[in-house]
């Protein structure tokens, strides 16, 4: 049976990003995804954007690895010439009572090794964004957004440059321990298809099914999974608004907010909704809330151009009523099973993340450097 370095499953950003990482370390790396393409999942159903790092705690994963991976990701897309642009964000309040949330983000973005945010008057966000009517706001230069799909693209090709390989439609079912690594069981498929050293599970919403059906990883390392839906609504039309701009947080997500894509167009959104299975559908009943929320953005919106998108779903760990999770990036120093990291709650800052969440995932293997 064929023995290899190292297994992704899953080829989202994340699980690209780690086999690319792994692969240029040298490691024979396969990535593999039940779906018939990458990046299908999450990572097609975002809104693009290249986070600062404002809304983490410091201290956490997400917060170190939104600024560590923002900034490997911009220099990884001038490099190669992957579509971005750093359009800056603005967090606006509508009202005094508003206001106050805005200090809270500052000291905490502060706080998380974000230092670039500046305070906003009415004027001073009026003479940034003119449609934009509000109280006070914050403007974030750092925030920016990308092309995700070129940039899955490219990491792949890095990858199957340095030798991965990539296999679509292979749905992993089962890890079974062997005394030369993990054997990989292949829906549909009895015996173990192949053996590798090293297993990174980046299922991003199946994960916590890979981790349930990994013979001894203990169920106290497997933590729950909800799942929060995000819905779209995209802009049938030009936009006055150069700066992505958002309302202040609503608990599980950051508000319903306005974003634009290379071409810039934009989408509202994402709302947020809590389902039970994995259900990607948008009610265009729902286009009533959303031009609620984005009358607050633009006052002047056609309502005839705004028009259902598409959805997204966040892997949550815990659900409405739980604080807000961290990232785990679980590996032997925490379950005890060598050769293995499993992702869980890899939502939102994960594009951002990504690179950074590869280096980390390559250290708690032995398996890579920091990049440089």
């Amino acid at each position: 049976m064929r023995i290899i370095d190292a297994l992704v499953v899953g080829a989202g950003v994340i699980g690209l990003s780690v086999g690319r990482k792994l692969s240029i370390s040298g490691h024979e790396t396969i990535i593999i995804d039940g779906e018939e393409a990458f990046g299908t999942w999450t990572s097609a159903r975002n809104s693009e954007v290249i986070h600062a790092g404002i809304y983490y705690p410091a201290g956490s994963l997400k917060a170190g690895l939104c600024t560590r991976g923002r900034e490997l990701l911009y220099r990884y897309c001038s490099d190669r010439g992957i579509p971005h642009r750093r359009t800056g964000k603005i967090i606006f309040a509508a009202d005094t009572a508003q206001a106050v949330r805005l200090d809270v983000i500052m000291a905490a973005a502060e706080a998380a090794g974000v230092g670039d945010l500046r305070r906003l008057g009415a004027r001073e966000a009026a003479a940034l964004e003119p449609e934009l009517h509000c109280h006070e706001a914050l403007l974030s230069p750092s925030t920016g957004i990308v092309d995700s799909h070129g940039l899955m693209t490219a990491l792949l090709g890095e990858a199957s440059a340095h030798g991965a390989i990539f296999a679509a439609r292979s749905k992993a079912t089962r890890l079974t321990r062997r005394s030369d690594g993990w054997g990989l069981h292949i829906d549909g498929e009895a015996e173990p298809t192949l053996v590798a050293r090293n297993v990174v599970n980046a299922g991003g919403l199946a994960a916590h099914r890979l981790a349930r059906a990994t013979e001894g990883l203990a169920a106290e390392h497997i933590p729950d999974i909800r799942y929060a839906r995000g819905v779209y609504f995209t802009y049938a039309g030009k936009v006055p608004f150069r700066h992505l701009v958002y309302p202040v947080p609503v608990p599980g997500g950051l508000g319903t907010h306005l974003t634009l894509d290379m071409a810039g167009m934009a989408r509202f959104g994402p709302d947020v909704e809590w389902i039970d299975a994995i259900d990607y559908g948008v009610d265009p009943a729902r286009g009533a809330r959303f031009l609620a929320a984005a009358r607050l953005i633009w006052s002047g919106i056609d309502p005839d151009k705004l028009r259902p998108g598409y959805a997204g779903i966040r892997p949550k760990i815990g659900g409405p009523d739980d604080p807000v999770a961290d990232f785990r990036i679980d590996g032997p120093e925490r379950h005890g099973l060598p050769g293995l990291v499993n992702l869980f709650g890899i939502e939102s800052p994960g594009l951002t993340a990504s690179l950074a969440i590869a280096e980390l995932v390559a250290a708690r293997l032995g398996m890579g450097e920091p990049e440089r």
